[in-house]
């Protein structure tokens, strides 16, 4: 009754072996929980035509049906030039109802901040976007020195495995509170 659909949006790219070894870290952890349904949605899987050539908010094929079945949401995403990449807020705006009265956590990665900045930005789409942001998130500083190029961990990730359970607790918490609201009475947007 309680098992959450979370949809893990990788707002990634395939480029270097950073976004590929975070993203496998993280879906990997998220896929041990038994409360927890995992839709790994990856924004480098759409069709360029489709991320950049429909233009503004423009439907894309198999997202906002995804987003729509989802409970709840993590976005992972590196942080490039203080922000997020443009694929990913293309994937974004592309559902509109789709996200309304649920709730979404964040994993980021980067140098020295980590992603943090591209978080805080997140935030404000998504509360456009009428979604709950997690106030814990995941944060993985100069990420490149902690994955080996096969993308297997460099070092002890205990404590950002900390983090992972962490959020996903709090997630849990958000988004089934937010499902019974949405069960009990439409959301008014």
């Amino acid at each position: 009754m309680d098992n959450l659909r979370i949809a893990v949006i990788l707002g990634t790219n395939r480029n270097g072996r950073t976004g590929p070894a975070v993203s496998r870290w993280f879906v990997d952890l998220a896929r041990t929980r038994a409360d927890m349904e995992i839709d790994v949605l990856d924004v480098a899987d759409l069709a360029a035509e489709e991320r950049y050539g429909h233009g503004h908010g423009a439907p894309l094929a198999d997202f906002g049906p995804r987003v729509a079945a989802a409970d709840g949401f993590v976005v992972l995403t590196p942080e490039y030039n203080h922000g997020y990449p443009g694929p990913l807020k293309s994937a974004i705006d592309s559902a509109r109802r789709e996200w309304f009265g649920k709730a979404a956590g964040f994993v980021s990665y980067g140098g020295m901040s980590g992603g943090l900045r591209a978080i805080e930005q997140l935030r404000l789409v998504f509360s456009e976007l009428h979604v709950a942001t997690i106030r814990d998130t995941v944060s993985l500083h100069n990420a490149s020195a902690m994955f080996a190029d096969d993308g297997s961990p460099t070092g002890d990730l205990s404590g950002a495995e900390s983090a992972v359970k962490l959020l996903l607790d709090e997630l849990r918490w958000w988004t089934l509170a937010l499902r019974e609201a949405r069960e009990r009475r439409s959301y008014p947007a």
